[in-house]
């Protein structure tokens, strides 16, 4: 005991600087703060805390302005604090939930509690913490983005050469790769990353402006105090709300990330199809896919992603709905947005885990996606014997119906295209059977695959 006291008063009496640089050393290490999860971010005890942290930035900007004394601003800092449950109670007598919380807080403050909330307004409270609630929900969705992003990547890369059907109405057109659609979705992902970080920045507005927005009993210092300690822009202009369009392309931005998610999952479902089967989900051991059926492996997760697509989707048309309110504000957005805040952002924050930890596993069949690719006995090379007779001198409709009469013959008889087109006298006459031949090589149809990687992927 004795040591241990010995080294408590060492410790204890070491000057401040000391301190100040562990902490400034440490700091360089560890994250000045971890973001929650985000369903935490929605719990009432995080937004109470955002609301605590506003209403205690504003008293200290005020104290700095020589409007309600120093000692009520400690005060307010040392003793400021709440209890969830005891606001859910007082709420229930007064249905007003930012007074129930201001009543909560002023039982643990005292008296010092009367210069709190001076020339705010709800909203600059409600709004103001929303801002910094969908920022910190946009920083977690723009980790799960760049997750999703590089697991695409990964299977890009790895099947940039592997042949496969390109489809136009569901119907064979010609052939692509594997890696080429997949790398198609990495770069519309890449959109989304930069449309949310669009939407985070335009998000991030706070206010403190009063009853109508016009600081009639509220110095504009304050508001720009509140918000820089959140790290938040002030509004340039509000009325007793930030308005909501900043909210509607907000809500838009995650409707169109759910959009592209649905993309992907509707081409797993259709690729997982038991006629094509060129790709499926991981069916993991003990994994059971029908309570009637013990041989059926379904793509669960994808239709679980087109369905919550849709909730996303309906949520950003309730925000647009949102823009257009009475006057100055009514509430008929609040409500609104104590859903499709949580909702929107958790089930995309969910969706996106999903789909890397799919796309990470999915199983790829090229030699179905091979098999597929020759169903139609080379119907697929048409474009290119079309384009072969054009250079030969003849005029395009001329070649277009010698290739489409042979095409026709095999689509409606079976029999393989490349043997109809050598037994085309007026086709023989323009092409020999050797230069026939040469078209039909798969790898001419990638010649520019390697191009096209290299736009997407500069690195």
């Amino acid at each position: 005991c004795l040591i241990y006291a010995s080294i408590y008063i060492i410790l204890m009496n070491l000057p401040f600087i000391f301190w100040e640089t562990i902490f400034l050393g440490v700091s360089i290490l560890i994250p000045r703060y971890t973001l929650p999860e985000m369903a935490s971010i929605w719990e009432p005890k995080n937004k109470f805390k955002i609301w605590l942290k506003i209403e205690i930035f504003a008293c200290e900007a005020l104290a700095n302005r020589g409007e309600i004394p120093k000692s009520a601003l400690k005060d307010i800092q040392e003793k400021s604090d709440f209890e969830v449950e005891r606001i859910d109670e007082i709420e229930r007598e007064v249905k007003h939930d930012v007074i129930a919380f201001l009543t909560c807080v002023a039982e643990y403050v005292g008296d010092s509690a009367r210069f709190m909330h001076l020339g705010m307004t709800s909203s600059d409270v409600l709004d103001t913490a929303l801002a910094v609630q969908l920022k910190q929900a946009s920083t977690l969705i723009l980790k799960e983005l760049k997750a999703f992003q590089e697991a695409l990547k990964a299977q890009a890369l790895k099947h940039k050469m592997t042949p496969t059907m390109g489809r136009s109405h569901g119907i064979h057109a010609e052939p692509l790769t594997f890696g080429l659609k997949i790398a198609n979705w990495y770069e519309e992902v890449g959109r989304n990353i930069e449309r949310v970080k669009r939407a985070r920045q335009n998000i991030s507005y706070g206010q403190i402006s009063g009853a109508v927005g016009t600081f009639a009993c509220i110095h504009p210092d304050v508001e720009k105090y509140v918000c820089s300690k959140l790290g938040l822009k002030p509004a340039p202009v509000s009325t007793q709300i930030i308005q909501r369009d900043r909210h509607a392309e907000f809500f838009t931005t995650l409707a169109i990330v759910a959009g592209t998610i649905d993309k992907i999952a509707t081409e797993i479902r259709h690729l997982q199809r038991t006629e094509v089967l060129e790709a499926e989900e991981f069916f993991s051991s003990g994994q059971k896919g029908s309570s009637a059926m013990p041989h059926k492996r379904n793509p669960v997760v994808s239709e679980q992603m087109c369905g919550l697509a849709r909730i996303v989707r309906s949520n950003a048309f309730a925000a647009l709905e949102n823009m257009p309110l009475w006057h100055e504000r009514d509430i008929s957005h609040s409500s609104v947005e104590r859903v499709i805040g949580p909702d929107s952002t958790i089930l995309i924050h969910y969706m996106l885990r999903k789909m890397t930890t799919m796309m990470e596993r999915l199983i790829v069949y090229p030699e179905n996606m091979m098999r597929n690719l020759e169903k139609t006995e080379g119907l697929i090379f048409s474009q290119s014997v079309l384009l072969s007779l054009v250079d030969k001198g003849i005029t395009r409709e001329e070649a277009y119906r010698l290739v489409q009469k042979n095409a026709m013959q095999s689509w409606s008889t079976g029999k393989n295209f490349l043997k109809l087109l050598k037994k085309d006298k007026k086709i023989r006459k323009l092409m020999t059977e050797s230069e026939i031949e040469k078209i039909f090589n798969l790898k001419l149809q990638f010649k520019n695959i390697n191009i096209i990687f290299k736009r997407i992927f500069k690195n």
